[in-house]
Order: C-alpha cells, then sequence, then structure tokens
C-alpha cells in the first residue's frame, strides 16, 4: 500500500485513479444541484399546482412530479451518480484491504482505552440498512469509514474538505447557563468529524463520540490518532448509551434523528436528558421538522427517502421537535436555520432545585 499523503485534514484516495474519479463525481453531483436542481425546483411548484396546490397530497404531487422529464431524469442522475462513487471507493480500498485494516488496528494499539465496545454488542435491525446506498451501511463493512469519508467528500460537494461544515456545526453547540464543560458527548459521531471540532472547542473537557457503527468508529479512532487530538469514543446505542446519569455537560446531535425510526425519537432524548447533568444542554442539528416546505424541497426529501435509502426521514420531518424535546422533560432554547437546509435546535436540562 502506497501511502499517499493528505490534503490538509483529508488523506487522498488510495490510488491517483480513483482520485480523479471522484473529482469527476465530485463535479457532477455539484452540476445536479447546482446547476439544473434551481429549475427542477420550478418544475416542481408548477408539479405540485397541478396537483392542487399547497394542500395536495404527498401521492398526488410526486405523481404529477415524476411525469415531468426533466425531474425524472435528474433523479436518475442523482441516484446513478451516488452508487458509482460508492463502487469506486469500495473497488479501490478493498484493492488493499488488509493493510487498512492493519492500519485501523495499530490506531486501537496506540490508543488504549480510547475507543470502547462491547464484544457481545448487538447491531440493531435498523440500523443495519445501507444508508445513502452505501452497501453494507455504517455497520456492515470493516472499510466503511474509510469509504465514508470519501464518499461524504462527494455528497458534500467538496464544502467540507477540511471539517468546515462540521466546525460550523460546532459552533452552534450550546452551552450551560453557568459556561461549566468538563465532558462533552457527541451522538451519532460517524467517523468524529464534530467530536474532533468539539475538542478543539472545548479543549479541556473530555470529549467522547458514541456511533452504532464500529467501522465508522475505527475509523475515527484512527483519525484522532493521525490528528493528535484527543477523544474517546463509545460503541454504542444513542437509545441505551450506557454512561453514568448525569455525567455530561454538554450534548450535541447532528443529522442523527433523520435516520432512526419515529419510535426511538423519545427514547433517545429521555436518555440524552438522563446522561446530562441538571441545567446541561443539548444541541440538535438536522433536517428541519413540522414546517411547510417549498415544492423542490419537499420533492428532494421525497427522493431521499425512496432512492436514497432515507426510509426514516419522512417520519422526523413530520414531526414535532419540541413537542419531543418537552415530552422527554427538557425545555426549548432556541430554534432557527443553519446557513444549509438544516435546522438548529437546543434545549437545556433544569438546573438542580
Amino acid at each position: 500500500m502506497i501511502d499517499r499523503g493528505r490534503v490538509g485534514l483529508l488523506p487522498r484516495p488510495p490510488s491517483l485513479e480513483a482520485e480523479s474519479y471522484l473529482g469527476f463525481m465530485e463535479s457532477l453531483r455539484n452540476h445536479a444541484i447546482r446547476g439544473i436542481f434551481p429549475a427542477v425546483a420550478g418544475d416542481a411548484e408548477a408539479a405540485r399546482d397541478r396537483a392542487g396546490g399547497a394542500t395536495a397530497s404527498l401521492r398526488d404531487f410526486v405523481r404529477e412530479a415524476d411525469a415531468v422529464p426533466r425531474i425524472a431524469a435528474w433523479k436518475r442522475l442523482m441516484r446513478s451518480q451516488q452508487q458509482s462513487t460508492w463502487g469506486r471507493l469500495f473497488e479501490a480500498y478493498r484493492a488493499d484491504a488488509a493493510a487498512f485494516e492493519a492500519e485501523l488496528d495499530a490506531a486501537e494499539r496506540a490508543r488504549p482505552g480510547r475507543l470502547q465496545r462491547d464484544p457481545a454488542f448487538e447491531v440493531p435491525r435498523y440500523a443495519s440498512l445501507d444508508i445513502h446506498l452505501q452497501p453494507g451501511g455504517y455497520v456492515g463493512d470493516p472499510l466503511a469509514g474509510f469509504v465514508f469519508h470519501h464518499g461524504t467528500k462527494v455528497f458534500y460537494q467538496g464544502d467540507n474538505d477540511q471539517d468546515e461544515l462540521h466546525r460550523q456545526v460546532v459552533d452552534m453547540v450550546r452551552v450551560p447557563d453557568d459556561g461549566v464543560v468538563r465532558h462533552v458527548l457527541d451522538v451519532g459521531c460517524s467517523i468524529g468529524q464534530c467530536t474532533t471540532a468539539l475538542k478543539q472547542r472545548f479543549p479541556q473537557a473530555e470529549v467522547t463520540g458514541l456511533d452504532v457503527g464500529l467501522p465508522l468508529l475505527r475509523y475515527a479512532n484512527k483519525r484522532a490518532h493521525d490528528l493528535g487530538i484527543d477523544v474517546g469514543f463509545v460503541h454504542g446505542l444513542a437509545e441505551d448509551t450506557r454512561l453514568p446519569g448525569a455525567s455530561q455537560d454538554v450534548v450535541l446531535c447532528y443529522i442523527l434523528f433523520h435516520e432512526v425510526p419515529s419510535r426511538l425519537f423519545v427514547p433517545i432524548l429521555r436518555e440524552l436528558h438522563r446522561v446530562l447533568r441538571p441545567g446541561g444542554a443539548l444541541t440538535i442539528v438536522d433536517a428541519p421538522n413540522a414546517r411547510e416546505f417549498p415544492a423542490g424541497n419537499a420533492l428532494w426529501l421525497e427522493f431521499d427517502a425512496k432512492y436514497n435509502c432515507e426510509p426514516y426521514s419522512p417520519a422526523f420531518v413530520a414531526s414535532d421537535l419540541g413537542a419531543l424535546l418537552g415530552e422527554a422533560g427538557f425545555e426549548v432554547t432556541s430554534q432557527g436555520p443553519t446557513p444549509t437546509f438544516l435546522w438548529c435546535t437546543t434545549a437545556r436540562k433544569a438546573p438542580a432545585a
């Protein structure tokens, strides 16, 4: 295996051929989103009008939209681009799989105890899907973390090569009113891009990332080792972290809730309420919900759910996060849009009397 170095925080893909191919896929995705989608959004508005306007059912709206050639072509292009990106990445990493797995093993030896995992852990069925069409999803391939990092580079259209979007999210994180931040938990941390950014924002705190995907966590652990950032990781469930109660000052959930079934929304929030100390702060950055969407955004959400393996997102988009937080015992402190399409909601656990 040849170490091709990195560009800032981003390691280069295993070969120049793979890097060139991914560059083409990134350009293609940019064209589909920035070049074609504005016209598609206009087509979607017209389709919704034909279906009956703002009160039209999603079924009627989609039927009208899918009859428009440009919309159908856009959906096909988006799906094919995603599938081709994953396929080339898997091919590139599997060509030298043993060497990449050895890197993951070496990082665990170099950071004893910083990746906690239970050999008896069983991945729940809901977490075993091929999310975003990534073969094996987050749990089914030992090299999923390597693949995820470069696949999401393309997904983010080159705008997150240096974790720019993750640092932007971390800048939104609410701190307790007393300003004390000693323990920070990043729930659904994937490959730890927010986790390491949280450590840089709160250098004196113990920062931990938790995720259901062990291959992602193993890569997150290697990545933290390579960057020299001392964070810990736990293989576990958001709805059952097994962390001590009242042990965390700050909790972040970045794009977690739209990737879990609706039956887990309140159990997860109650678990986060349990692990936060009195006065602790929670920040959730995720898809906007309980709001009216422009037709183009509604079309994209439907595409993601049906063709990009995001089956849980419609239920979260239709839910009321503020009400769910109240049901779990939180007090909502702010809600508002982010510079992207996402929405940021902050809440707190009531201080001790």
